[in-house]
């Protein structure tokens, strides 16, 4: 059985906290999809505004960005914009 063990890890660069990090078990899961990750491409995410508590482990970033997005995860953590305007963030 082949098992890759590379993983993304995606936290924010401003919060200075450390946290450990180890390769999950072999049938860990998707946390959209419930699909294995290691089939995939696997991308471990961790909420470091609040305490870079347990990984979430999502088997690609399509399963990452739906669900991002039926979450609402984004909503209200961007600078705001107006198309035409001059000054931009």
């Amino acid at each position: 059985m082949l098992v890759r063990e590379t993983l993304s890890v995606v936290l924010p660069s401003s919060t200075g906290m450390s946290t450990t990090i180890a390769t999950p078990d072999a049938d860990e899961t998707c946390a959209y999809c419930e699909s294995r990750i290691f089939a995939h491409d696997p991308i471990c995410v961790r909420d470091c505004e609040a305490d870079c508590g347990s990984p979430e482990y999502f088997c690609n970033y399509a399963c990452l960005s739906v669900y991002i997005e039926e979450n609402g995860l984004t909503t209200g953590d961007a600078c705001e914009w107006t198309p035409g305007e001059q000054d931009c963030c």
